[in-house]
C-alpha cells in the first residue's frame, strides 16, 4: 500500500499530494507542472525555508553557507552531486547565511559549512564541515 506524501514543489512552493510509489517517477506540480524533483539543490530563503521544512513530508537536508566561506564553496559541487543521488527520497536545499541570518542564529550555526537533516520539521542531525558527495550520501543515510 503506498503512502500519500506531502512534497512542496521547489519552482512555485506549492504543497502537492504524490502517492510515495509514484515519486520515482518524475511527478510534476499540480499548480505549476515543473518537476517535483530536478536532481539540484534548491535555493531558499526565509519564507520557502518554513514551508520546505515544515510542510514535506521527505527529509531535508538543508547546507547553511555563505559566499565569502571558502570550504563551502568547495563543498558546492559535492552537495550537488549528492542531490542528484538522494532525490527524490531527500529534499537538499541551500540557506545563504549572510542573507539569512534570523534562520541561522535560530538554529545555533557556529561554523560554516553546517548541514542539518530535518524530518517533520525538526531537527533530526547535523554535522559541520566540508564533505565529499560520498561522505553526504553516507551521512544522510545513517542519519536514519
Amino acid at each position: 500500500m503506498t503512502e500519500a506524501l506531502h512534497i512542496v514543489c521547489p519552482h512555485c512552493h506549492t504543497t502537492n499530494r504524490v502517492q510515495s510509489a509514484q515519486l520515482r517517477s518524475a511527478p510534476n506540480c499540480g499548480k505549476c507542472h515543473k518537476p517535483l524533483f530536478t536532481g539540484a539543490p534548491l535555493e531558499l530563503d526565509a519564507q520557502s525555508f518554513e514551508r520546505h521544512i515544515g510542510r514535506n513530508q521527505i527529509p531535508v537536508l538543508v547546507d547553511f553557507w555563505a559566499p565569502w566561506c571558502g570550504p563551502c564553496r568547495q563543498m558546492a559541487p559535492a552537495f550537488a552531486e549528492a542531490a542528484r543521488q538522494l532525490e527524490p527520497e531527500v529534499r537538499l536545499a541551500k540557506l545563504n547565511t549572510e542573507e539569512q541570518q534570523e534562520i541561522a542564529a535560530r538554529y545555533g550555526i557556529r561554523s560554516i559549512p553546517t548541514m542539518i537533516l530535518f524530518r517533520g520539521g525538526r531537527e533530526a542531525a547535523r554535522i559541520s564541515g566540508a564533505l565529499g558527495a560520498a561522505d553526504i550520501v553516507r551521512w544522510v543515510r545513517s542519519a536514519g
